[in-house]
């Protein structure tokens, strides 16, 4: 089915519908959430039981919060203690498209956790800017087009060495001249200087696993993934609240993954672009 997420930006808005098939390997179905939650429908997945992460290790690097009822998996990434990439899911194999199929083979104690990055196509490539080990794989994508991805302000969520930084894409287009040693373009913005992004409901009635990741004013990265299907206006006041993250990006929505050794989470569902975070 097609990539991208239908967006309604507002209850008087005509109600958009974009479907496409084609065939899709096996394995469960990908289900995309609209935006602007403005007609109710549903939009779940069967999500399997989450563990609680963190609560036994005082040092855990992720660990399992409650906003608003709904329990997230909070996962910080510090410049002290930790190095960021980008990577890709694996396109072929039997784990294709996971990142089980992208942790095999690897030293599991040198990942700190792994996370799905920005959005894909039905290849599994990143369908806005990409950069892998300062190799720019995508260029940054201005585009038009109906999807959460092209929900403006979009960003880019990037950086070299200790220094990690979130823009939206104009401001990334205008300012960034040097090529980061990573960097992943996603969408929409869900907190831009401290504020919501002004499409995003408070709670609509539209519910997904959705991630994002934001920087707070030490320069930590904040990486929330929920454990339960959550409403866009949830996942992005836990940033401006709680994490009071200046800016936020949205990652993606019911694809939505986490890879965390020290509790033994291993998500399933399909992902192409990866954020690494590596201890030091």
């Amino acid at each position: 089915m097609t990539r991208f997420s239908i967006v309604l930006l507002g209850a008087l808005a005509p109600a958009l519908a974009l479907t496409a098939c084609q065939e899709q390997p096996a394995g469960e179905p990908v289900t995309r959430a609209e935006i602007g939650d403005a007609v109710p429908r549903d939009t779940t997945e069967t999500v399997p039981e989450v563990a609680d992460a963190g609560k036994d290790n005082a040092d855990a690097v992720c660990r399992t919060v409650t906003f608003e009822s709904v329990p997230l998996t909070h996962c910080i990434a510090d410049p002290e203690k930790h190095r960021i990439k980008t990577d890709l899911a694996p396109s072929t194999g039997d784990k294709f498209g996971t990142i089980e199929g992208w942790a095999a083979g690897r030293d599991e104690s040198r990942i700190a956790f792994v996370m799905n990055a920005g959005m894909y196509g039905d290849d599994l490539k990143a369908i806005g800017y990409f950069v892998r080990d300062e190799d720019r794989l995508v260029e940054l994508n201005r585009g038009e087009g109906s999807g959460n991805f092209y929900m403006k302000p979009n960003g880019v969520f990037f950086g070299t060495g200790g220094t990690w930084r979130i823009l939206d894409s104009d401001t990334f287009l205008r300012t960034v001249g040097t090529r980061p040693q990573f960097g992943t373009q996603s969408g929409p913005m869900m907190v831009i200087g401290g504020k919501l992004h002004p499409d995003i409901q408070e709670n609509g009635p539209s519910k997904a696993i959705r991630n994002g990741v934001g920087i707070a004013s030490d320069g930590k990265a904040h990486f929330v993934i929920s454990n339960e299907p959550l409403s866009f206006g949830q996942i992005a006041r836990y940033f401006r609240d709680e994490l009071k993250t200046p800016n936020a990006l949205f990652l993606d929505g019911n694809i939505s993954s986490l890879w965390d050794p020290a509790s033994g989470r291993m998500d399933a569902r399909r992902v192409g672009p990866l954020l690494v975070v590596e201890n030091k």
